[in-house]
């Protein structure tokens, strides 16, 4: 299973990016997706996460309503939509893969079994 994440850069505060996470090696219409994002001296966090169909969705309070995350499954690609980025936003984002179950949208970073290798996003003030 590969998980490639990338859309990453440098952003002036105010402004917008989209980061793609493309799978392969997994029936992707079977998992669940989740962007997790990590800041220098700091634990990884979750961001946002899919329902494998898409019709469910979970944001962290930090991001609601800025970010917006989408998957196209027969491209095999989950999307984060990033809006009026601020400093706070500056991190290494990760998606990351979990076996769809019944239930709610995991946000349990501990719970994915796959993880892409992640990409920078550098919001400038």
């Amino acid at each position: 299973v590969q998980l490639q994440a990338s859309g990453g850069g440098l952003v002036q505060a105010g402004g917008s990016l989209r980061l793609s996470c493309a799978a392969s090696g997994l029936t992707f219409s079977n998992y669940d997706m989740g962007w997790f994002r990590q800041a220098p001296g700091k634990e990884r966090e979750f961001v946002s996460a899919i329902k494998w169909s898409g019709g469910r969705t979970s944001y962290a309070g930090s991001v609601k309503g800025r970010f917006t995350i989408s998957r196209d499954n027969a491209k095999n690609t989950a999307y984060l939509q990033m809006n009026n980025l601020n400093s706070e936003d500056t991190a290494v984002y990760y998606c990351a893969a979990i076996r769809s179950m019944g239930g709610g949208v995991v946000t349990a970073l501990n719970a994915y079994s796959y993880w892409g290798q992640g990409t920078q996003v550098t919001v400038s003030s």
